[in-house]
């Protein structure tokens, strides 16, 4: 499958650009924030929920979420996780240095059903980085009329795990947004919600069942009881929309790692409706 830009040569699904890592921000002790530049200041051209391949030259490649908006031009954000050899030596990279990127992959949300919708998202943990591109992307000026009514629920394990801290604010500031954010383990500073994520629901604004749109992205063991919550609202499962970004490897459906049941998560998704695989029994049960 080739692929061309106005500034390089052809290339396959299978050949990673050398980019340039503009920025580095630490967002928490595990995770860092990369802000990436492809060659000529080329958008990526990449839709919210979908992925790149990273690489570190030495070290291997892993696929990563792309936590900025389609509307960043120039360049885009990925955030990281220090959980393994390339992840932890992308950690010690500093401006200027030279990764390998190819991508974007997968299937991500398709805004346009979004549209006319009240939205509700859901993350919980580093689900916060995926959905974010998301977020923005509908909060963004040129757009926000398009949408309806906007709900964030975010939850981490404890303070210290919280992605993004100052967008939060900014968002719980934000008159046309409902912001709310809990920890499973508060420590003596905080003063927000102690308890799970599915604690939040109990203090939503009123929800219009048929005119809302779900996502939800976080760790598996969530899914469950979120989507149990969901239910309650009298949201239909026809309208829930989830990220799966497990196990994922090659990006392009040729090694296995993240086959369930016999789908691709890196081809078919990561991002399915509950319709889709809600049979799967991988999936999120």
């Amino acid at each position: 499958m080739p692929v061309t830009s106005p500034t390089a040569e052809p290339r396959t699904i299978y050949t990673s650009e050398i980019a340039e890592v503009l920025a580095t921000r630490k967002l928490t002790e595990k995770e860092m924030l990369f802000t990436i530049r492809l060659p000529g200041g080329r958008d990526l051209g990449h839709t919210p929920g979908q992925f790149v391949e990273v690489s570190v030259f030495g070290s291997g490649e892993a696929p990563i979420s792309i936590t900025s908006p389609p509307t960043q031009k120039g360049n885009f954000e990925i955030c990281v996780r220090r959980v393994g050899l390339v992840t932890g030596d992308l950690h010690r990279l500093e401006p200027g240095a030279a990764i390998g990127v190819r991508g974007p992959y997968g299937r991500g949300f398709d805004i346009r059903e979004f549209e006319g919708k009240d939205i509700l998202y859901v993350a919980g943990g580093l689900g916060l980085a995926p959905l974010r591109s998301l977020i923005k992307a509908t909060l963004n000026p040129a757009l926000r009329s398009k949408f309806g009514r906007i709900t964030i629920l975010y939850g981490a394990k404890n303070p210290g795990e919280l992605l993004y801290t100052e967008e939060l604010r900014e968002w719980q500031e934000r008159g046309d947004v409902t912001c709310m954010v809990t920890v499973d383990r508060p420590d003596e500073a905080w003063r927000g919600n102690a308890g799970v994520i599915t604690t939040l629901f109990k203090k939503l604004p009123k929800v219009s069942p048929k005119n809302t749109i779900v996502t939800i992205v976080g760790p598996p063991v969530m899914y469950k009881f979120v989507i149990l919550e969901v239910f309650m609202l009298g949201i239909s499962e026809s309208q829930i929309r989830l990220s799966l970004e497990r196990r994922m490897k090659c990006g392009v459906g040729k090694c296995g790692h993240c086959q369930m049941n016999g789908v691709y998560v890196c081809q078919k998704g990561p991002v399915f409706s509950y319709s889709e695989i809600k049979g799967l029994r991988e999936a999120i049960h």
